[in-house]
């Protein structure tokens, strides 16, 4: 096996273990219903999206989507927040759902996020999303009266360093538990064409040899951008800078990071509000570094002359649900650049300096007096 089989297949099973993941949510209707039916009925209760990295940006991907779906505030906050400071949790009393993805349940921070919120707010209730039948959190919630977990499919807990098919599985379970059923079939569609075209996507990253990349989008995307980016930096082990950030919000000082070598890749809404933002900056970004350079992601070039990494888009798709597919390209980029510059994608960090399932969290204890 070379040191790209795991990362490769892992993003290439993704169409696959998507159905998989429907099936098993499917299967556990009956019990989301009965655990998370009455928190979710009451308007009162504050639905959290919680994980660290990748997981944490798996719910900055779908809260604004939830929050107009439930007809509430819904908040993507990271179990690294929760931990340092866990009294915003509890905040104002009301009921809380604790919807924690987790691709191996074992993150010292994913396990005391959680405990936290139990001692302070008992009342809780816990969506549980992870890829890993014997991790911590599967322990902790299995047989609560308060919880349901939902454990991927087994292909779903990639073994490779980076999150891949574990990031879109756990999208994608959670929209299904939370926010009822998705068109599969077309996801799964769209991740054909994307992987399709995976030797023209490496050919732009080989041929411009970026010094740095910046992905960039709007509203559910902004978080699609944060994780591209991560995907980025964690297979070049950081030799390839990558910033991810909202469409607006990156003329406001973001920019600085921009230099001739710079790749800037735009996920697209299909929003068409939202979209005139993502194509401002877009043209923007085409005067300043050239059209070679600016690569459009979506289902259309909308009239300009950039390099485009066609994911296809049902008529009406949420971002949050396009995002399952929208990924993947920058999954294969990571890839080729990483490929590119010699390094290992499987184990981008043999060194250990950054590890798959963190290392050296020391979980300090809550609420006791310190001099």
């Amino acid at each position: 096996m070379i040191d790209s089989d795991l990362t490769r297949a892992e993003i290439e099973q993704q169409p696959s273990v998507w159905q998989a993941t429907r099936r098993l949510v499917t299967a556990a209707r009956a019990r989301l219903d009965d655990v998370l039916g009455p928190a979710l009925r009451d308007p009162a209760t504050r639905v959290v999206l919680t994980g660290a990295g990748t997981s944490a940006y798996a719910g900055q991907v779908l809260a604004p989507e939830l929050t107009r779906l439930l007809d509430r505030p819904v908040e993507a906050v990271p179990t690294t927040d929760i931990v340092t400071d866990p009294q915003t949790l509890s905040a104002g009393n009301r009921p809380v759902l604790l919807v924690s993805f987790a691709r191996s349940g074992n993150s010292p921070e994913s396990v005391a996020a959680a405990a936290l919120l139990d001692r302070l707010h008992p009342a809780a209730r816990h969506l549980v999303i992870t890829c890993n039948a014997d991790g911590d959190l599967v322990r902790r919630y299995a047989h609560a009266a308060n919880a349901v977990v939902i454990t991927l499919p087994p292909a779903t807990n990639d073994r490779g360093f980076a999150m891949t098919s574990s990031f879109t599985s756990m999208v994608l379970a959670a929209h299904l538990c939370l926010a009822g059923d998705v068109d599969v079939g077309a996801l799964a569609r769209a991740a054909a064409t994307v992987l399709a075209d995976t030797t023209g996507i490496e050919k732009t990253v080989t041929a411009l040899r970026p010094d740095r990349v910046v992905y960039l989008g709007s509203g559910s995307l902004t978080g699609l951008a944060h994780e591209a980016a991560l995907k980025c930096l964690e297979l070049t082990a950081g030799d390839v800078a990558a910033w991810g950030e909202s469409s607006l919000a990156f003329r406001h000082g973001p920019k600085a990071a921009l230099t001739p070598g710079t790749l800037a890749a735009i996920f697209v809404s299909g929003d068409a509000y939202r979209r005139e933002y993502d194509l401002d900056l877009a043209r923007e970004l085409i005067g300043s570094l050239g059209a070679d350079r600016v690569v459009l992601i979506g289902d259309s070039t909308h009239g300009l002359d950039t390099p485009h990494w066609h994911v296809p888009r049902e008529p009406g798709l949420p971002d949050a649900v396009w995002a399952v597919a929208a990924i993947i390209p920058a999954q294969l980029a990571a890839l080729a650049w990483s490929l590119a510059l010699g390094h290992t994608p499987d184990n981008p960090f043999p060194g250990g300096e950054v590890n798959r399932v963190v290392r050296g969290v020391v979980i300090h204890p809550f609420g006791e007096r310190r001099d």
